[in-house]
């Protein structure tokens, strides 16, 4: 990390959270942040539902939800980004305050739900932005007000879809009241008809991903990994912010929304691990959950991850934190005698069941 990467992180911790975020956003835009640009190297290039990758660390949904910050976030050392989530209407989220930093846990808490600009608006962001060798994909949300939230997440693919190289549907946030009603086996199978059907009717059909929660029982992920592989989506990601408060030390560890961050680390991994087991192989999966480092990205690969996303580290680590996963990484294979990110996938998964 650079000085001036140091002293601007310092900075923005003695502010408020959320202004602390936007203001991040605003640095990249602004080009006051150094960005080194994609990191391209032969070992990491991989294949991610079809979607060619440069290196498979990737930006999870959240930071940059109104796709205001493309451009740099392309040259950050992404292999691909993730932005939103965007619902059909523009909406403000809960009251705040809403986001709050755990520093002692390396963590975050966040109750936002769903605050975006509402799909016109960032499908039309989205168009703007030309395409690179960064996929750039949309997380797909509902609305809290809407009458059928099933029904929201196609209205943004329709949208959206022509514009973006994946999407994800985000049925896991624990800050919309009842939507993670939308995981079990019979909602989950309905909603995802109408994703697919609207995916269908794209000019050109994108992959599409499901996001799923770490608080889940073993026969809550049997029935959403036979729901997915019988659904025709692409993959899962594995997993979205927790409930659990278990061991947190900050003072901020009581407020309410998902936890995410190093506490998460642990649990999102052997959700990874069993998914992986319970498809088969079948179905690419993205590792989300409290990685800060090079090797606990590989240890999601090695669980059964294909790729790999992280968020809140950067709020401890900077942005430069990317690049330096994605070159660790690379010596990581390198070390073990993989040639390829993709030989490496789920060959430590037994020690995660």
């Amino acid at each position: 990390m650079s000085l001036l990467e140091r002293t601007g992180l310092a900075l923005l911790h003695r502010i408020d959270p959320e202004r602390a975020h936007a203001l991040s956003l605003l640095a990249l835009r602004s080009g006051l942040a150094p960005l080194p640009g994609p990191v391209d190297l032969p070992r990491l290039h991989t294949t991610l539902a079809g979607m060619p990758l440069l290196n498979p660390v990737g930006l999870a949904a959240g930071y940059d939800k109104n796709a205001t910050t493309l451009a740099p976030l392309s040259r950050a050392g992404f292999g691909f980004i993730e932005v939103g989530a965007a619902t059909p209407l523009p909406q403000p989220g809960n009251p705040r305050p809403r986001l709050f930093r755990l520093t002692e846990d390396r963590a975050a808490i966040n109750r936002f739900g769903f605050n975006n600009e509402g799909m016109t608006a960032i499908s039309a962001r989205l168009a703007q932005h030309p395409r690179g060798p960064v996929p750039v994909g949309l997380n797909l949300g509902a609305n809290k007000t809407s009458e059928s939230r099933a029904a929201d997440f196609a209205k943004v693919l329709a949208t959206c879809g022509p514009h973006v190289d994946f999407a994800t549907v985000n049925v896991s946030s624990p800050n919309t009241e009842r939507l993670r009603d939308l995981q079990g086996a019979a909602a989950l199978a309905a909603l995802l008809k109408g994703v697919m059907q609207a995916r269908a009717a794209l000019p050109v059909p994108i992959p599409v991903f499901l996001k799923i929660a770490p608080d889940l029982t073993p026969d809550d992920l049997a029935q959403i990994a036979e729901v997915a592989l019988a659904s025709g989506i692409s993959g899962i990601i594995a997993t979205n912010t927790m409930l659990s408060r278990e061991g947190l030390k900050s003072a901020s560890r009581g407020e309410a929304g998902g936890l995410s961050g190093a506490p998460l680390f642990e649990k999102s991994t052997r959700v990874l691990a069993q998914l992986s087991q319970l498809t088969h192989g079948l179905l690419p999966l993205i590792g989300v959950g409290g990685i800060s480092s090079a090797e606990q990205a590989y240890q999601k690969i090695r669980a059964g991850a294909s790729a790999v996303q992280l968020y809140t580290a950067m709020v401890y680590r900077g942005i430069s934190l990317i690049p330096e996963v994605a070159r660790g990484l690379d010596a990581l294979l390198a070390r073990d005698g993989f040639a390829t990110v993709a030989m490496a996938v789920g060959t430590d998964r037994g020690a995660w069941l």
